[in-house]
């Protein structure tokens, strides 16, 4: 019997410094993702954060509410490649995930828990991925307008 179980990562990245948040949850929905926001925003209390989102459902749900500190930036459609996260999450899947099986979903998730960990500990690491001249530039410029 073929049996399908998931878990999902919900995740942030500073694409100026590396710095990497990130959440194990068990369900991607409106209710994880302001669960999500809440928890980036409770980290980083006294930052304005500008989050890229894509066009997914829970993403653009009239019923999340964005923290005071954090604005939602959505992406064009069908422009994945734009978003920085997207290349993080390649990085999790090829260095941490390749070739792997796991005999439940617990252990699936103990060892994806310590991949998250070792990526949210190495902002040399995680900004050689996700800091294009091009995004920082905009943000940079953004800032000085």
């Amino acid at each position: 019997m073929l049996t399908h179980e998931y878990t999902y990562v919900f995740g942030a990245v500073d694409v100026c410094t590396g710095e990497f948040d990130s959440l194990i949850l068990p369900h991607v929905n409106t209710g994880c993702m302001q669960l999500f926001l809440n928890e980036v925003a409770a980290r980083h209390p006294d930052e304005h954060i500008v989050m890229v989102i894509d066009g997914a459902g829970w993403h653009r749900s009239d019923s999340l509410t964005p923290p005071e500190n954090i604005y939602l930036l959505s992406l064009p459609p069908y422009a994945p490649e734009l978003n920085p996260i997207e290349h993080l999450w390649d990085e999790l899947r090829e260095k941490f995930f390749h070739n792997r099986v796991f005999k439940s979903l617990d252990a699936l998730e103990d060892h994806l828990a310590l991949a998250l960990k070792s990526l949210e500990t190495d902002n040399m690491t995680v900004a050689s991925i996700v800091s294009w001249p091009w995004i920082v530039g905009a943000l940079l410029h953004s800032l000085m307008n």
